[in-house]
């Protein structure tokens, strides 16, 4: 789904009351392949603000980590380095374990679950990035995440010593539950650490294994439905303080518009993705049932564990989430 030309021509109407300002040219990193879908819906949102403030403000985006590492954006975009880029939001939960709201596992498993805890920890994420020089754009969810491998897993038992990429705290957490050995992985560097041997398994989205064509490595998927984690895009807080008011106004109808069509595209790409594993050669399938029920088990452990890490804020959140059901 791409932005809906009525809905540009709307925001590009937001100009006309733009007064003259000086064009700028902000670079925005991105940790994903071009080709990922939250990669393709930051260049068409970035393409909307430059339509839409008339040239005032250019963004060129930057994916594969080409500017910033993955692990580097959200500290280059606090610092002044870049004005704006996009990361996974649970990969800052060494800095503040509430980050890791949307990766509490089997907490919300679904879209559905997925908007009614980012609706319920919405207002708590933009205090805290404002507090750490940030303001919140947009926020788009993955597919649920499943579990890869080389080989058949039945039970958590036959995880025990496999070399399990970790891209946040949740993943490294999980590995160590289930025996495995987690490896810090960016995912620009998901292929060669599978085709070398450094990295045998992972939890991730289908989107993400199709995108890298892990097949050449691995060969099976389980659909576990985890969690659905978030990228989400920032601005560096004295940027925006600097951008005019009728600029702002264009930028954030391009993040609605883009918070919109990128969550459009992750529901419509679960199924394709996962076709696309099929079609190169892996198995896909749900887990067995001793397998998801041992899954829980380890989820529940991390989510009492999460809970105690996050404090009060991280307790507003669930039970926010919890009413709107």
């Amino acid at each position: 789904m791409k932005f809906k030309p009525a809905l540009i021509a709307a925001v590009s109407a937001l100009t006309l009351v733009a007064g003259a300002a000086q064009a700028e040219k902000w670079d925005m990193p991105m940790a994903y392949s071009a080709t990922n879908f939250h990669s393709a819906t930051g260049a068409e949102f970035a393409n909307c603000v430059t339509t839409g403030t008339g040239g005032d403000i250019e963004i060129v985006t930057h994916p594969s980590g080409s500017l910033f590492k993955g692990a580097d954006i959200k500290r280059a975009i606090q610092t002044g380095q870049a004005p704006i880029g996009e990361r996974l939001m649970s990969g800052h939960q060494n800095e503040n374990a509430v980050f890791g709201f949307d990766s509490v596992p089997f907490l919300a498993t679904s879209f559905d679950d997925a908007a009614r805890l980012w609706e319920a920890a919405k207002p708590t994420m933009t205090t805290l990035l404002d507090q750490q020089n940030l303001v919140l754009l947009y926020a788009v969810p993955w597919p649920p995440q499943g579990l890869y491998f080389k080989k058949e897993v039945n039970s958590v038992a036959d995880m025990k010593g496999i070399k399990f990429r970790s891209y946040n705290n949740a993943t490294a957490r999980l590995a160590e539950l289930t025996g495995m050995l987690p490896v810090s992985i960016e995912a620009a560097e998901i292929s060669q650490a599978f085709a070398t041997g450094v990295a045998e398994a992972m939890v991730s989205s289908g989107a993400t294994g199709y995108d890298r064509k892990v097949w050449e490595s691995l060969t099976h998927f389980y659909e576990v439905d985890s969690w659905l984690p978030r990228n989400y895009v920032m601005v560096n807080k004295d940027v925006w303080g600097k951008t005019s008011e009728a600029n702002q106004n264009v930028i954030r109808a391009c993040a609605s518009m883009a918070e919109y069509a990128g969550t459009w595209r992750s529901k419509e790409y679960t199924g394709f993705t996962l076709n696309g594993l099929r079609a190169g050669g892996m198995t896909v399938q749900r887990a067995g049932e001793q397998l998801q029920s041992e899954l829980k088990e380890i989820g529940a452990t991390m989510s009492a564990e999460w809970l105690k890490s996050a404090g009060q804020d991280g307790q507003s959140i669930i039970e926010a989430y919890n009413a709107s059901k």
